[in-house]
């Protein structure tokens, strides 16, 4: 199958060279693959880095770096390359998104590439993530839905275990290929005729949501989704925005987490579902703030998160 990976940079130049380095041992292992590095317009001297960077290993054979020329996100800049894919000379199968924090295992992305070719009817394909430390990440899930809005909220065992098979997570990542709702951007392979017939990402999404909406048009559109674990990843996680759930000190949720959830929602199932998923949420949140004042336990979210959310939803019904 004839391969386009796509490595998108945003202010990371070091890590998307270490990136790209494991990237072009992998297309090296799958005939006539290419890759397209984006700068998303870094405006930080990534650009001319990474060009000096593929002339200095001898990539250029394969790999080629395009400047977005604007940051419009995470589906922005993956588009640039895709749009390239698609509409260029080369016709291309299967085009392979990796993070620049995100580093694969030899023969990872041929596993992938194998799957595809003997399962036709896959549209879309994941890895199995794992931090640096070895721990198998979320990178699997179930679409998001009410329930989940609730269970995320309340944050308590008893409503997770009656709401285990609703939820967006699984309580434990499969250890087999397994069929799926949607599978994170940090290692996603994507059938080209899947976006001919349902589109490229959504770029009303800044970041989160976008791959989660992407599979769910590609579902309803008849596709399989897989997560494949003999395929690995290791990831960093939150390099280009700063949001890592694992750091001590976290920061504030970016308001364009709050505006993707709200797109996601709308656009998908509708106004009445939004403002279902908007009432769960505070519901379940408010009893927790109220359970965690009477029980005397600190506040395990990111500063702020709740009420800036209620504030978020209040001006944006």
């Amino acid at each position: 199958m004839k391969l386009l990976a796509c490595l998108l940079n945003w202010r990371t130049a070091d890590m998307t060279i270490r990136a790209l380095q494991a990237l072009v041992r992998e297309c090296r292992t799958v005939p006539g693959a290419r890759i397209c590095v984006v700068d998303n317009d870094s405006q930080d001297g990534s650009y001319d880095v990474i060009k000096a960077a593929i002339a200095e290993h001898g990539w250029g054979d394969i790999t080629e770096i395009v400047a977005s020329g604007y940051n419009g996100g995470f589906g922005y800049g993956n588009n640039v390359a895709l749009r390239r894919g698609l509409g260029g000379k080369e016709k291309f199968d299967v085009f392979y998104l990796l993070n620049s924090d995100a580093f694969p295992d030899e023969g990872s992305l041929k596993t992938l590439v194998d799957y595809m070719a003997a399962h036709p009817k896959v549209g879309i394909a994941g890895s199995q993530i794992r931090g640096l430390d070895g721990i198998v990440q979320q990178s699997a899930f179930r679409f998001p839905n009410v329930w989940n809005e609730i269970d995320r909220a309340a944050r308590l065992g008893v409503i997770s275990d009656a709401l285990a098979e609703q939820i967006v997570r699984f309580r434990s990542m499969p250890t087999e290929t397994t069929e799926v709702d949607w599978v994170a951007g940090a290692s996603m392979i994507i059938r080209a005729a899947v976006l001919e017939q349902v589109g490229l990402f959504d770029e009303t999404f800044f970041l989160y949501y976008e791959e989660t909406d992407v599979c769910l048009r590609a579902k309803r559109a008849g596709w399989s989704i897989k997560y494949i674990p003999s395929s690995c990843v290791a990831h960093i996680g939150g390099a280009s925005t700063g949001v890592q759930s694992h750091t001590r000190v976290m920061k504030p949720m970016p308001k364009y987490m709050f505006e993707s959830r709200r797109h996601y929602f709308l656009k998908n199932f509708g106004r009445r579902t939004l403002w279902a998923a908007n009432l769960a949420y505070a519901l379940a949140g408010a009893s927790f703030r109220v359970r965690r004042v009477v029980q005397g336990k600190a506040d395990p979210e990111r500063p702020r998160e709740w009420l800036d959310w209620v504030l978020f939803n209040l001006k944006n019904p």
